[in-house]
């Protein structure tokens, strides 16, 4: 497998006994075989686990500071052989202070030991009591432990294809957690190693510190809290562990289990670095320099590219549609307040009462025309000044020219109907084309005619003509140059075909029952122009999903590629990973090509947009997200497209 940028990494809280070292590198080293096991590359244990955290004035003993640095020895001789980069707490002497840390270990080595920053020292914490904040080390520290001289510190640890930082509980919860630091000195997962008792509603804020984090660094963060054997003498601990990358957290531990808890999950450190090469991130390294360079960084044997057969990361099949009804319907809420925001503003712009736009009885002109009624009942205006022209060309079935019928009643708008046949074989008579040849100049004499009298219309009327091709159609170029490419205002363009889908049922749910009828039937039609005829029965001969491919895998497709500039390679396997039992490997292969095809293709329509809303992350404007030659080669991509099928 190439190395796509998977990271495995590894957040443990395992079981624990207070004050009883030895006791305590058995359980981790157990632990530590058992996520070995399971291909974890990274691991990170809670704070002061070699000890246990609520050990009070026992800081204070020789003898259990002496243990915990036999038992770290001990893990060392255990781990020899083990290649995973390992984090787990203890409290160290420096300089006759000390210091609640995190040692890194690898290989039975040990790499370095990271002192915590932030003491708390107030209601139930009171760390000052026994340990020094790590801000009062010097900088170019060493420490003696275990018969190795290793750095003391603020720490960086370069280990080849990731850069880790180290931040220890309370590190987080403070206004400017060292982790940022860390993260725009390079490194892409912090590791924080914590000991955070349990209050009512406590995990959530943790839960949201550790994703907002993760969100803010465009980091990997992987959290591993103390467990239940901690001393419940007056405080209780629950074992939280969190694995969060970019602002989502992945995977979480199940609390208060008794046995102790691990989560592992797989980063991809491609998507962190994509991430960071937008906004402000190198700003804010450039700014920050002079405290980035005191940072020292600590060269780590490199870890391995993960194997194929140990990566569990799992990908949604639609990143573009919230996977909980709660977050679907706040989405598509949102869309729809931006959609009629926008033409509203348009509308009180160009001074126009009327706004006019033609329906198929299709999703998207559904969606169009769903929006300009709500963007005039905003206005104040009547259902009537939203003007709908349907146009019935060679190819419109039945059931589609009913359904624009109904939606019209519903809605209370003006429905007009221009049937274009007789203009249409009048053109192809004019030009020389034969009716009987169904190709293209067939197909594109009705797009092109409806248009033209859309926008006639729009002038005769003094009407907004909008446009109502989404997203998905665009990256594909699935529209007539000059045609449903244009409008006057293009409510659709930054919405994908599976969003629209979710839309429209979101506004059916909200419907009363005649209109929530007439919106089933939309969302039940195939996808289609209908711009061929009919079948024998009637029924829509031309399906775009039968000439494309699905959308459902071009809009995945399209989202990574977009934002995160995945090669075909990686985008294919994320694909079988996504699909998988849904769509054969060898259609998931077929459409990237489509994909990649049309995308390079079709880019001489997208360098021409009208003006519409963006909505979402992905957006095609030439003005706005995506930029590219109309005549950039598509050759690169395909050729590894074509290499997949070796």
């Amino acid at each position: 497998m190439p190395d796509f940028g998977y990271l495995k990494v590894g957040a443990v809280s395992p079981q624990c006994e207070v004050a009883n070292p030895l006791r305590n590198a058995a359980y981790i080293s157990e632990a530590i075989r058992a996520a070995e096991n399971a291909g974890v590359q990274v691991m990170v244990f809670p704070e002061l686990c070699l000890s246990g955290y609520t050990c009070g004035d026992l800081f204070g003993q020789a003898l259990l500071l002496d243990a915990c640095e036999e038992a770290l020895a001990g893990i060392l001789e255990a781990t020899e052989d083990c290649g995973a980069l390992i984090a787990l707490g203890l409290p160290l002497r420096y300089a006759g202070r000390l210091y609640n840390c995190a040692a890194l270990l690898r290989g039975g080595q040990l790499l370095g030991a990271v002192p915590k920053q932030f003491l708390p020292n107030a209601r139930e914490y009171y760390e000052k009591r026994w340990f020094t904040p790590g801000s009062q080390a010097p900088q170019d520290a060493k420490i003696e432990l275990c018969d190795q001289r290793i750095p003391f510190g603020r720490l960086l640890f370069d280990c080849g294809r990731v850069r880790v930082g180290v931040e220890l509980c309370e590190d987080l919860w403070v206004p400017e957690p060292p982790s940022g630091l860390l993260a725009l000195a390079g490194a892409e997962l912090i590791l924080n190693l914590s000991a955070s008792d349990e209050e009512v509603a406590k995990n959530e804020y943790r839960r949201a510190l550790v994703a907002q984090q993760s969100a803010r660094l465009h980091c990997a963060y992987a959290y591993a809290g103390a467990g239940v054997g901690e001393s419940s003498t007056d405080l209780c601990f629950s074992g939280a562990c969190f694995l969060a990358e970019n602002g989502n957290i992945l995977t979480e531990s199940r609390r208060f289990e008794a046995e102790g808890a691990a989560v592992y999950q797989c980063f991809d450190l491609q998507l962190l670095q994509a991430e960071r090469r937008f906004g402000s991130f190198g700003d804010m390294q450039a700014a920050r320099a002079a405290e980035l360079a005191q940072i020292r960084r600590v060269p780590c044997p490199a870890v391995a590219p993960l194997p194929e057969a140990l990566l569990t990361r799992r990908y949604a099949a639609q990143p573009f549609v919230p996977s909980g009804v709660l977050a679907r319907g706040e989405r598509c809420r949102e869309i729809l307040e931006i959609q009629t925001a926008a033409l509203c503003k348009r509308l009180r712009h160009t001074g126009q009462t009327q706004v006019i736009l033609g329906l198929s009885g299709g999703l998207d002109s559904t969606l169009a025309l769903l929006v300009a009624c709500r963007a005039a009942e905003t206005l104040g205006w009547e259902p009537e000044q939203v003007l709908g022209i349907t146009m019935p060309g060679f190819g419109t079935t039945a059931h589609t020219r009913e359904s624009v019928e109904l939606l019209a009643r519903c809605l209370g708008i003006t429905l007009w109907e221009i049937d274009i046949r007789p203009a249409c074989e009048l053109h192809m008579s004019d030009i020389g084309h034969d009716p009987n040849v169904r190709d293209v100049v067939y197909e594109n004499v009705q797009a092109r005619e409806r248009t033209q009298l859309l926008m006639d219309l729009a002038n005769q009327e003094d009407a907004l003509l909008l446009g109502t091709g989404d997203l998905s159609e665009l990256a594909l170029g699935w529209c007539t140059y000059n045609a449903d490419h244009m409008s006057m205002y293009n409510l659709n363009g930054g919405i994908p075909k599976t969003l629209v889908r979710h839309v429209v049922e979101y506004v059916l749910d909200e419907s009363d029952e005649t209109a929530a009828q007439v919106l089933r039937r939309v969302l039940e039609t195939p996808i289609s122009p209908e711009l061929l005829p009919p079948d024998e029965q009637g029924e829509i001969a031309q399906k775009t999903e039968a000439v494309l491919g699905k959308y459902d895998v071009h809009d995945f497709y399209l989202y990574h590629f977009f934002r995160f500039g995945f090669p075909p390679a990686k985008l294919f396997c994320m694909a079988k990973i996504a699909f998988e039992g849904q769509f054969a490997p060898e259609e998931l292969l077929e459409w990237l090509r489509v994909f990649l095809r049309r995308f390079f293709s079709q880019q001489f329509k997208r360098s021409c947009l009208p003006d519409g809303p963006k909505v979402g992350s992905v957006a095609l404007s030439p003005r706005g997200d995506w930029r590219m030659p109309s005549d950039a080669s598509a050759a690169l991509w395909l050729r590894e497209a074509e290499l997949l099928g070796g």
